[in-house]
């Protein structure tokens, strides 16, 4: 389908910037926004405001947003795992998690290697980028282990998940690209939406479905 491009983004190319490239730094700040409605109004908490989204990019990266989500959940997996593995030898956090990280590191290495087995060509051939990123989740996971324990840890990664799954969904949506390469200018509606929702002194939507009973008795 041919696709509208304003006269700024046609600048870029014929300056050797990729279209894909344009594209992917424009949908930054309307995924940020929507990241920021899901914590500021609905509730959802997930690893901050920037780990979901940067997960939301490794995903547009792979092949494929199921080897996402399956690396994803493997480096959740073992970071999990790990803690109990290592808490007898009660290590130091920086030399725990590198030990982490390594395990993490061989382990993705060995799902890439059944996967070239398998003929799974697609996760064989995920490319660094996505995979480095999956594995700083490691440490982000880790650190609300220790601080808040394996229940929030596993619902907080639970949520970032979710909203990277959705975020991916939306920078990968054929409209809303097209919408973008038409009127790049319009991220800057962005703004205002930041400064509502930074504004925003309202109960958010989980608290109402947490406290409807407390509520209705008001």
């Amino acid at each position: 389908m041919e696709i509208s491009i304003s006269p700024i983004i046609s600048f870029l190319i014929q300056e050797g910037l990729p279209f894909e490239t344009i594209i992917l730094i424009l949908m930054l700040p309307i995924i940020a926004t929507f990241i920021a409605f899901l914590r500021q109004v609905v509730g959802v908490k997930a690893f901050g405001i920037y780990t979901p989204l940067i997960v939301t990019f490794a995903f547009l990266a792979t092949n494929g947003i199921k080897y996402g989500i399956v690396i994803f959940v493997a480096v959740i997996f073992v970071g999990m795992l790990m803690r109990f593995v290592l808490r007898p030898f009660r290590l130091l956090y920086l030399p725990r998690v590198a030990i982490m990280l390594t395990v993490v590191a061989v382990l993705i290495l060995a799902m890439l290697a059944v996967g070239g087995n398998m003929r799974r060509t697609g996760l064989a051939s995920v490319s660094i980028f996505p995979i480095l990123i999956m594995i700083t989740i490691v440490e982000k996971f880790v650190a609300v282990q220790i601080e808040k324990g394996n229940k929030a840890a596993l619902r907080l990664a639970l949520e970032t998940l979710i909203i990277s799954i959705l975020g991916y969904f939306i920078a990968s949506s054929q409209t809303l690209i097209r919408f973008i390469a038409a009127y790049p200018w319009a991220i800057l509606f962005t703004i205002p939406l930041n400064v509502i929702f930074g504004r925003w002194t309202g109960l958010r939507i989980s608290e109402y479905l947490r406290f409807k009973e407390v509520i209705k008795k008001i």
